[in-house]
Parts: structure tokens; sequence; C-alpha cells
């Protein structure tokens, strides 16, 4: 079992800047890729980032620029520093770590962009 804890989110103006973190516990095996997905209201959910244990980085083309994700193997945390953040940025915010076999989820996260 992994379980797996975010944090960071909150309300930022446009233009504003967040960081979310994820820190992954239990039975972690390496070769897992970490990453963010996020559904905004009436949305289906969608990928943000993701991250490979070997450090190779995808991107969804909307936050290209914008956002960075990053991870510490040693604490299996992953990062995601947010900058120029517009209200189409809202949602609630997924974390997702990976293998071959297995798959788990964070609770969310709510990230709302609004002046």
């Amino acid at each position: 079992q992994v379980q797996l804890v975010e944090s960071g989110g909150g309300l930022v103006q446009p233009g504003g800047s967040l960081r979310l973190s994820c820190a992954a516990s239990g039975t972690i095996f390496s070769g897992n890729v970490m990453g963010w997905y996020r559904q905004g209201p009436g949305l289906q959910r969608e990928l943000v980032a993701t991250i490979t244990s070997g450090g190779s980085i995808n991107y969804a083309d909307s936050v290209k620029g914008r956002f960075t994700i990053s991870r510490d193997n040693v604490k299996n945390t992953v990062y995601l520093q947010m900058n120029s953040l517009k209200p189409e940025d809202t949602a609630v915010y997924y974390c997702n770590w990976r293998t071959v076999a297995r798959s788990a989820w964070g609770q969310g996260t709510q990230v709302t962009v609004s002046s």
C-alpha cells in the first residue's frame, strides 16, 4: 500500500504562485512515476505533469513554461511549483504515484485562482 499526502493548495490572485507538495509513504518501489493531475469544475481529470524516478519529465501544453515539477527520491516527495497562475488553473489537484502494476492517488488539494 502507498499513501499520498498533499499540501500547499489555497487561494491566489492571477499571476501569483503556489507550491504543492506530495509525500508518499508505505511500500515504495523504485522505478515509479509521480505526478500531478487536476480536475476543474465540470471537467474531467487531466494530466498536469509527471516525473519518473530517473528524472524524465512530461508537462501538459497548458502549463509549460509556468509550472515546474520536481522530486526528492530520498523523501519520496514530489513538488509542483506553479507560477503565473491563471483563473483557468482553478481545480482540485491530485497527486499520483504509479508503477507498471500499481497506482495510488492522494486526496486532492484545492487551488483557486481569483481576484
